[in-house]
């Protein structure tokens, strides 16, 4: 007797952790930007806020690589994520304004900065191939 298995990928099967993921990581990042903006003494504030340091820089980046496969995209956002952290840093260092609650809330910026201009940039693409 042969005993056979069926194999299901986890988006047939309707367990798609993504979005769940995406949601966790972006509770973790802002759990540790407030930490850090309000300068709180809890243990959890120096690993939580490295996570949004690395993780919020990396979103708006792999939003605006998008035709990248995945690996390539994750690896080139966090990369890019490091060069944008050290570049902020520098710069603060340079002109002598260096605090942690600067750079979470410059890295908070240009995050945001370029999550919107990603749609933006899209619209426009789309705008041209119509005309």
């Amino acid at each position: 007797m042969q005993t056979t298995r069926l194999r299901t990928s986890p988006s047939t099967s309707g367990r798609d952790l993504t979005p769940l993921l995406a949601g966790a990581a972006t509770a973790v990042g802002g759990c540790g930007a407030l930490l850090a903006l309000t300068g709180s003494d809890s243990p959890l504030r120096a690993p939580l806020t490295l996570f949004f340091l690395l993780a919020a820089p990396a979103a708006g980046l792999a939003a605006a690589l998008r035709g990248l496969d995945p690996f390539a995209r994750a690896l080139a956002s966090l990369a890019g994520s490091v060069v944008l952290n050290m570049l902020v840093a520098q710069g603060m260092l340079a002109t002598h304004r260096w605090s942690a609650r600067g750079g979470v809330l410059a890295m908070a910026v240009i995050s945001a900065l370029i999550l919107l201009l990603v749609p933006l940039r899209r619209r426009r693409a789309a705008k041209g191939r119509d005309s």
